[in-house]
C-alpha cells in the first residue's frame, strides 16, 4: 500500500511562485527512488493533465505550457516529491496531484499520461490571480 500526500498549495498573485511538495509513504517505501513519479492537474470540466514527471534516473519531462517555470524535483532519502513552481499565471489555477507508478522501475514511456499511474494523492489547490 502506498499514501501520497501534498501540501504547499495556496493563493498567489500572478509571477508569484509556489513550491508543492508530496510525501511517499507505505510498504514499498523502500523502493521509492525506483518510482517514476509525477505531478498532474485538474480543473473543473477538463481531464487531468500531466504537469511533469520524473523517473529514477532523475531525467525529467514537462508540459509545454510550464517548460521554463516549474521544475520537479524528488529527495530519494526523504522519499519526497517536489513541484517548484515560478512566473505563475491564472491559468495555472488547478488542483494539483502526485502520482507514483505501479511498480518500481516501470516503463518511462509517455509519463506525462495520467493513465501511466496507480497511486495518487488526495490534491492540493493552487489559485492564481
Amino acid at each position: 500500500h502506498v499514501q501520497l500526500v501534498e501540501s504547499g498549495g495556496g493563493s498567489v498573485q500572478a509571477g508569484g511562485s509556489l513550491r508543492l511538495s508530496c510525501a511517499y509513504s507505505g510498504s514499498t517505501s523502500n523502493d521509492y527512488g525506483r518510482f517514476n513519479m509525477g505531478w498532474f492537474r485538474e480543473t473543473p470540466g477538463k481531464s487531468r493533465e500531466g504537469v511533469a514527471s520524473i523517473d529514477p534516473s532523475g531525467i525529467t519531462n514537462y508540459a509545454d505550457s510550464v517548460k521554463g517555470r516549474f521544475t520537479i524535483s524528488k529527495d530519494n532519502a526523504k522519499k519526497t516529491l517536489d513541484l517548484q513552481m515560478n512566473s505563475l499565471k491564472p491559468e495555472d489555477t488547478a488542483m494539483y496531484y502526485c502520482a507514483a507508478d505501479a511498480s518500481p522501475y516501470g516503463s518511462t514511456f509517455n509519463l506525462l499520461n495520467s493513465g501511466r499511474y496507480k497511486y495518487w494523492g488526495q490534491g492540493t489547490q493552487v489559485t492564481v490571480s
